[in-house]
């Protein structure tokens, strides 16, 4: 099954400050930056998780929350989601700008949840 195979998730979040936001989970909380994508930032908070924030110049708030979990077949995982008759918000693409292959879906709350697999080869995953 495609959930056995996750390697990491991460929970990305927005943030209106990304240097102030970096100073702190670093210098404050002492959480290793793993990955630097320029408008987005990836912190190891333990064992296989990770907390990512992006630049944004928006407002804020929950409904910007994205669910990630990184593992390697990503269209298995995308045909097993399509077998169990969920919606596929975006189907599996390769994404330039932050070197992943990804797709998205919605769990029942509106959460949004994007399945991915690392092609970057800075990503520092200190598990895997």
């Amino acid at each position: 099954m495609w959930a056995d195979k996750i390697d990491a998730n991460i929970i990305f979040l927005k943030t209106r400050d990304l240097d102030k936001t970096t100073e702190f989970y670093t210098d404050s909380l002492g959480f290793p930056l793993v990955l630097d994508q320029g408008k987005c930032k990836i912190f190891h908070t333990g064992s296989s998780a990770y907390l990512g924030f992006c630049q944004t110049d928006g407002e804020t708030g929950s409904s910007e929350v994205i669910l990630t979990f990184v593992l390697d077949d990503v269209d298995e995982a995308c045909s097993h989601m399509e077998k169990a008759g969920i919606q596929i918000e975006v189907r599996p693409r390769y994404n330039p700008q932050y070197h992943i292959y990804q797709f998205f879906i919605r769990d029942p709350n509106g959460y949004l949840l994007e399945i991915q697999r690392f092609s970057d080869p800075t990503w520092k995953d200190p598990v895997v």
